[in-house]
């Protein structure tokens, strides 16, 4: 596992409602705008965005390599970004080999990277996800319904403030013929997320 949260994301999130309360109390920022633009920030938020960075990665294995290599970097070669909040959050993106399965999970909070896989699932910021995937993650696999050969590895990766991750999933067999946009289709939120297969 990677990542750690000690005190790091309530304190963050604490100076962020204090200098929000601060502008407003200036006037040098309105709440209404302050809604209105994180309103349009999820409305771009959403789980078809992951699906397409997965499609392009794999149709084209330059793509892929760059993507694993620096995942910040490659997002805009499809206009997506890691922005929208005070600082740009570091994505790191976990491939999944037929030897190597990787999870995702923030287990001091919720952590994750809205803007590729949109609102996250009540499930992922339950207790019983993050306490249970980092010590039995091939059981809580079984409940969503996933079975994973005794041979494959699991990795569970946590995410931070400042860090996020995505799931590579592995391309589905007898995909050859698909374009990018059919392939984006099979890709599924809990297949991002490393709980479901594609």
């Amino acid at each position: 596992m990677s990542g750690d949260h000690a005190g790091q994301a309530a304190p963050v999130a604490a100076k962020v409602r204090r200098l929000e309360a601060l502008l407003e109390q200036r006037g040098l920022v309105d709440a209404n705008d302050l809604e209105r633009a994180l309103d349009a920030f999820l409305a771009r938020a959403r789980p078809a965005n992951g699906a397409r960075v997965v499609a392009r990665a794999w149709l084209d294995d330059g793509f892929r390599r760059r993507l694993l290599a620096d995942a910040n970097a490659a997002l805009p070669e499809l206009g997506l970004s890691m922005g929208g909040g005070l600082q740009e959050q570091q994505l790191t993106v976990v491939e999944n080999t037929e030897e190597t399965h990787n999870v995702i999970v923030c287990t001091l909070c919720s952590c994750y990277p809205l803007a590729l896989l949109g609102p996250s699932p009540a499930w992922y910021k339950s207790e019983a996800y993050r306490s249970r995937v980092v010590r039995y993650p091939r059981e809580v696999l079984r409940d969503f319904g996933f079975v994973l050969g005794p041979g494959v590895r699991i990795s569970v990766w946590d995410a931070s403030a400042e860090t996020r991750y995505m799931v590579l999933p592995r391309r589905p067999d007898g995909t050859g013929n698909l374009d990018e946009q059919a392939l984006a289709a099979l890709v599924t939120r809990n297949g991002l997320i490393g709980v479901a297969p594609v």
